[in-house]
């Protein structure tokens, strides 16, 4: 059944006609059963990135329950596998299942970094829906994508940006109503403005990093499905014995892939190599390294916050940009360029000039990261009508 599921989404996303009968017919029938449904007021349905607890939307449920709001809402997070998961004062149901698309029709608020109508349409008009998003975009997104016209959220009450260098291509890519962006940055991020050398040492201390050792992370994004969506593979093309022989007595690695990736390729991990996919808050990750290496993930912006070096490594850089695309000049926006190959860069890692990487790291922050450090406070307001920021 899961496979099944792999392959109809899949499917979904990449043939225009499909997505669009679907779309239709299905968006149809739960309309029609929400006309049957009363809206419950109190009622907030939750979901985060890969449909696992995380992202923003965790960042928000766990303000409100610092608040105290949870003794007023009731919240449901939908997750894949949700018998795995823990969540203190919150109910947990199966992404879609009957019960999802019942709860989502009932509940008078929706808050995602992804989406809730799972590329429908039958938002009611008195549903309030935060959509956070996940990632400050390098690369194209929405329908900006090859195959993909599923992106119509004209009825989303909230969406955050982090930047005025989004707006234009957001409204555009995910036809979304101007006023309904929300100048805030992510609430995930939140984490990073408040970072300092005592949650460094901690974070290190609880992976199990020696004293003396360099921490990079690194954090490739995804890359399409080739098999019709059964499983998405990444192998850089890196020899990991090369970089323990090089870079073994200076560094560690923090290894931490992308939720869509199932299946990583070329590594044996070990105690240079910390597998970190799994690690429950990449905020710690990004807050116990002293170096970010990724190729074109949204991590690279989160991580310019944090003002710490940052290497862009693009191996497939030139199919990836023909198959994909990119709102910039990579070259020219990230710090010191795209780095093509191993040997370039393991060179760049060994030569590092800390205090000019930074500064080209504040750069690209300075120019994308415009708001941000308040974000949970100021969505949860734009929710629920508080003024929980303005205190």
């Amino acid at each position: 059944m899961r496979k099944f599921k792999k392959w109809l989404e899949h499917l979904l996303k990449h043939n225009t006609f499909i997505q669009t009968l679907y779309r239709v017919i299905m968006s149809a029938v739960f309309k029609f059963i929400g006309l049957f449904i009363r809206t419950d007021e109190n009622l907030v349905l939750m979901n985060g990135h890969g449909f696992r607890y995380n992202d923003s939307p965790r960042a928000i449920y766990e303000k409100m329950a610092e608040l105290g709001m949870l003794s007023r809402y009731r919240v449901v997070w939908a997750l894949r596998e949700a018998e795995k998961y823990e969540i203190e004062g919150a109910e947990k149901i199966e992404i879609d299942t009957p019960k999802y698309f019942l709860t989502a029709l009932r509940a008078k608020y929706w808050i995602s970094c992804v989406n809730i109508e799972r590329a429908l349409h039958f938002k009611k008009k008195n549903t309030i829906y935060l959509n956070t998003w996940h990632g400050a975009s390098l690369n194209h997104v929405g329908n900006a994508v090859s195959k993909r016209n599923d992106f119509h959220y004209e009825h989303v009450n909230f969406f955050c940006i982090n930047g005025e260098y989004e707006r234009d291509f957001v409204i555009r890519d995910f036809n979304l109503l101007p006023e309904s962006l929300l100048t805030s940055g992510y609430p995930r991020n939140d984490a990073l403005y408040e970072a300092d050398e005592q949650k460094t040492r901690e974070f290190r201390e609880a992976l199990g990093i020696p004293e003396g050792k360099r921490v990079m992370l690194y954090a490739p994004t995804w890359r399409d499905s080739t098999d019709g969506g059964a499983s998405h593979k990444l192998a850089p093309p890196i020899d990991w014995q090369r970089w323990k022989s090089e870079l073994g007595d200076e560094w560690v690695v923090l290894l931490r892939t992308h939720p869509y990736t199932t299946k990583l390729m070329n590594v044996q991990f070990d105690d240079f190599v910390i597998n970190c996919t799994d690690y429950p808050r990449i905020n710690d990750l990004m807050i116990a390294s002293d170096l970010l290496i990724s190729d074109y993930s949204s991590t690279i912006l989160d991580y310019s916050i944090l003002e710490k070096p940052i290497i862009c490594f693009g191996y497939d850089f030139e199919e990836y940009s023909a198959q994909r695309g990119f709102y910039f000049d990579m070259e020219t926006v990230m710090p010191g360029g795209v780095v093509r190959n191993e040997d370039a860069l393991l060179s760049r890692i060994k030569t590092i000039d800390w205090e000019s990487e930074r500064a080209e790291a504040k750069k690209l922050k300075d120019e994308h990261m415009e708001y941000g450090g308040n974000a949970t406070l100021l969505c949860i307001d734009a929710v629920f009508g508080t003024d929980y920021s303005k205190k």
